[in-house]
């Protein structure tokens, strides 16, 4: 992982990478992105991913919404850009050699601002940017993404573009801040409490979280234990998968087997075996 200055700029042997090397590059936080207004991006964070070998990819899911530009020959016209929307299971695919991405993952709860559709309507989809923004935008958008010199700089064009609209939306619905203020919490209590907690239904609260991240509250509560869980096993030499479960939130060892099969389709043991020779990707 190698990182981006505050200002703004990648090293200069980012902007094409030799021969064999592979670089995945996340750049700065958004305080630290001077191109943006403050509170202006709806940008949790940029990465940028250059291929100079074929590699297997590990796509791990995430509840938040990505908007995703690929450079090279993997597309139809050498660029094109696309929202994936939140995803429930990990996905594989081959990344083929030539392939530059840029990705933008957006805040939860900004989705509706920025596609100008609610996150339910994208889950578990790619979207082409066109179907989202009107094919005028979109086409304004890859013009200029043509013209960047390097990766870096497509990236900040692309989360220009992405505060703009952010920052000529509505402000956030009420829905929304329901909807986050509920992900907080589900981090320690069920659906039912936190429900009561905040003073709403069960079932509005379903509605509004699904509407708002495209996805219902067990299941972010599931991605959110499974991501923890990946987060401390790969941050450690040795592998205690009890410590694991109570650390992540899981109820036992075997709560959290049965959801790693049941997300990535493997043992935990597996999936970290897979990990350490795949791109993990999200």
């Amino acid at each position: 992982m190698i990182g981006i200055g505050k200002n703004g700029q990648a090293p200069a042997n980012l902007a094409r990478p030799p021969r064999e090397r592979q670089n995945r590059v996340m750049l700065a936080s958004a305080t630290d992105r001077p191109w943006i207004a403050p509170g202006a991006s709806a940008v949790a964070a940029l990465s940028v991913d250059e291929r100079d070998v074929d590699v297997p990819g590990v796509l791990i899911p995430r509840p938040e919404v990505q908007l995703v530009v690929r450079f090279g020959p993997a597309t139809r016209e050498g660029l094109d850009v696309y929202a994936l929307g939140a995803r429930q299971q990990v996905h594989r695919k081959l990344i083929r050699r030539g392939q530059r991405t840029v990705t933008a993952r957006l805040h939860l709860g900004t989705h509706e601002a920025v596609l100008g559709i609610p996150a339910s309507e994208i889950s578990e989809r790619i979207v082409a940017l066109g179907d989202l923004w009107g094919d005028a935008a979109a086409r304004l958008l890859v013009a200029r993404l043509a013209e960047a010199r390097d990766s870096s700089e497509a990236a900040r064009i692309l989360e220009r573009a992405i505060s703009e609209r952010f920052a000529h939306a509505a402000a956030r619905r009420v829905g929304a801040r329901l909807a986050l203020d509920a992900a907080d919490r589900l981090a320690r209590s069920n659906v039912t409490a936190v429900a009561l907690d905040l003073g709403v239904s069960e079932r509005h609260l379903r509605r509004v979280f699904n509407e708002t991240f495209g996805l219902n509250p067990k299941a972010f509560a599931q991605l959110s234990r499974f991501r923890r869980a990946l987060r401390v096993a790969r941050s450690g030499n040795r592998l205690n998968w009890a410590s694991i479960a109570t650390t992540a939130g899981y109820y036992d060892q075997a709560h959290l087997i049965g959801e790693f099969r049941s997300i990535s389709g493997v043992t935990p043991l597996a999936l970290m075996d897979e990990l350490r020779t795949a791109l993990s990707v999200g």
